[in-house]
């Protein structure tokens, strides 16, 4: 492997799960990709990306439609590389993060740059990385994520609060912890919630783990009772019931169909 090892790839619908001697950033332009680091797992979307340090398990299952950047940092390239204390400060520890729409810009034209002239891809993997520390720095995210609040017109954020709930969706999440997402009181924010959304925020949140679970149903390898832990149920049962409820079919005999 060279210094850095910059390539955008589709990542196809084949579940894969390692561990390597690296560091990796994942960031796609457009597409999903269902990754998971150390059992803590998210969706990587043009919204969402995520950084691996090196020996850290990680699987993932990608939509078959998605552009995806990986970038690849051997651990022994780092002290030879320019910025190498900031880059060694983004893999400090693994991490999903929020992609503003002018990173993602940044990104697609990058890719595009990369796929009409690979010979520059140091040169643009090294641009990549400086925008997102500078993003990451000023944003001063981090992996537990940030307060939410509610705008002015009494609207809810709800593509942020949609990242806090994917992020702890094998986590028991209760009203409290939303509300506090968005610096509300519980009974405020549950009335706001059902006036804006059409239902209370707990079935909102098990309409959000069945999503999840259906896509891994239909498109990776996984156990029933290991979907079942990862999008939040206490048992594959509950989860099995639950599906039945919301699709007309149970996970079981939908996964026969695919």
């Amino acid at each position: 492997m060279s210094l850095i090892d910059l390539r955008a790839t589709n990542l196809a619908r084949e579940h894969v799960a390692h561990v390597h001697g690296h560091h990796q950033l994942i960031l796609a332009t457009r597409g999903a990709t269902e990754l998971s680091i150390e059992g803590n797992g998210e969706r990587i979307t043009g919204s969402r990306g995520c950084l691996i340090p090196c020996a850290h398990h990680h699987e993932y299952l990608g939509d078959g439609r998605n552009r995806t950047f990986v970038l690849d940092i051997p651990v022994a390239s780092l002290p030879v590389l320019r910025d190498a204390g900031e880059i060694e400060r983004l893999f400090e520890r693994p991490r999903f993060f929020g992609v503003p729409p002018q990173l993602n810009r940044l990104a697609e034209s990058l890719m595009q740059q990369l796929e009409h002239c690979p010979a520059l891809h140091s040169e643009i993997a090294a641009l990549l990385l400086r925008a997102l520390y500078l993003h990451l720095e000023s944003q001063a995210l981090s992996a537990q994520g940030e307060a939410y609040v509610a705008g002015r017109d009494g609207r809810l954020d709800m593509a942020r609060l949609d990242d806090w709930i994917d992020r702890h969706l094998a986590e028991a999440i209760h009203v409290e912890h939303l509300a506090a997402q968005c610096a509300l009181s519980v009974g405020h924010f549950h009335a706001r919630f059902r006036e804006c959304i059409g239902m209370t925020p707990l079935a909102y949140v098990q309409q959000r783990r069945l999503e999840h679970a259906r896509t891994l149903v239909n498109h990776s390898a996984l156990s029933l009772g290991q979907i079942a832990a990862l999008v939040g149920f206490r048992d594959q049962g509950s989860f099995s019931r639950a599906y039945r409820r919301a699709f007309d079919a149970s996970p079981s005999s939908e996964r026969r169909l695919n």
